[in-house]
């Protein structure tokens, strides 16, 4: 069914424009113009923004389900969760857990990965268990331990859909892992690490070309017999290919941080991440990181999770939405915001079917208000959340 979306205001790559109607059929945009055309159904935008669906290509959970819980019933809870504001494509994310709990979560995947009823999920990010303990932040030292090569290569068997993999590349074995890792597709990822800056750039030449929420539980400049030695946070800088990610819920990073991040990595190397946890979506009070079975205990207050002592932050409780909002607050304009939220990261994983407003590109498209609240949701031309989906 040929569908218009009318009275809108399009974000696009190069800035907002008024009288565009947007024509989708079969999952994917026909035209975006002034023209009227044929159409079988026209929605009301009600004045909204109109953008290329969101993408978050580092989550957790939301709605009260982690994916670590290890059933399609948890993926569905959380994908519908984030659905509600604004994420069109999602990457659901493990923490550092044993063997047989991924082989679990990557089986509850398959079960729910083409359900054209939810966001899109097109690919895994294993987040771990290969990390320094030293930076290990809200990841259990239980879990946390060297590479395996037997057991990288048997994961990357298991499953055509790991789309990228985070890890510590100072670690013995790293280039080993990035190489296995791209051989199957695989996105290499620096996080959780103590690497200076010479292995950083020794591990962006094995393959490793984004790092994983920046700032957060990785070196930076510090002293070593009294001489400065440069850590991953400067290298993510030097390095002008390098992608990155940022956690804009306005807890992790401050409004400095992330107009600093954005004045020099600019809006095509970094991608809006939520790195969001179980309780995305949910009242505040105790909840819990990881599988619900044998997870971390964490609080939620102040609008981000935090370990039960408070002496860290135990993952976002954020929502595309809220990056969004947070981004334009701190100065950085609507539509590099929007941009930092689906074409970046679309373009990061090789996406090339979605995160921009073109013909024949999915029919993704994330409708919201002058306060960045979401109105509307379409993702592979299927209604998800607006006025007739409650």
């Amino acid at each position: 069914m040929r569908t218009k979306i009318g009275n809108v205001r399009v974000v696009t790559e190069d800035g907002v424009r008024d009288g565009l109607k947007v024509y989708y059929e079969d999952g994917l945009i026909l035209d975006l113009t002034e023209k009227d055309q044929p159409a079988d159904r026209t929605v009301d935008g009600e004045g909204a923004y109109l953008s290329a669906g969101w993408i978050d290509i580092h989550t957790h959970g939301a709605g009260g389900a982690d994916f670590l819980d290890g059933t399609p019933e948890a993926f569905r809870t959380a994908a519908r969760t984030h659905g509600m504001h604004g994420t069109t494509t999602l990457i659901p994310t493990t923490t550092s857990v044993d063997g047989e709990r991924i082989m679990r979560t990557a089986e509850a995947y398959e079960a729910v990965r083409d359900d054209p009823d939810l966001p899109s999920m097109p690919g895994l990010h294993l987040e771990g268990p290969y990390l320094a303990s030293s930076q290990k932040g809200a990841q259990e030292d239980r879990f946390i331990r060297p590479f395996d090569e037997r057991e990288t290569d048997d994961i990357l068997a298991a499953s055509d859909r790991i789309l990228r993999w985070t890890a510590a590349p100072e670690l013995p074995g790293a280039g080993r892992f990035a190489g296995a890792c791209l051989s199957h597709g695989v996105l290499p990822c620096i996080g959780h690490t103590d690497a200076d800056f010479a292995e950083t750039v020794r591990a962006w030449e094995a393959g490793f070309t984004h790092v994983t929420h920046l700032y957060s539980c990785m070196s930076s400049v510090h002293r070593v017999n009294a001489y400065r030695v440069a850590g991953v946070l400067e290298a993510a800088y030097y390095l002008d290919g390098m992608t990155v990610e940022l956690i804009a819920d306005g807890c992790h990073l401050p409004h400095e941080l992330l107009r600093y991040a954005y004045k020099f990595k600019g809006r095509e190397k970094i991608a809006l991440v939520t790195d969001s946890m179980r309780a995305a979506g949910m009242p505040e009070g105790p909840s819990v990181l990881g599988a619900l079975d044998n997870g971390l205990p964490v609080a939620v207050e102040r609008g981000v999770a935090w370990l039960e002592d408070r002496s860290a932050f135990a993952g976002s409780v954020a929502t595309m939405d809220r990056l969004v909002r947070t981004m334009t607050e701190a100065g950085i304009s609507l539509t590099d915001a929007v941009y930092m939220a689906s074409s970046s990261p679309a373009k990061i994983l090789g996406l090339d079917d979605r995160g921009v407003l073109a013909p024949g590109k999915r029919a993704d498209f994330t409708l919201f208000d002058e306060g960045i609240r979401v109105t509307r949701v379409v993702c592979g031309g299927r209604d998800q959340y607006g006025n007739d989906k409650p």
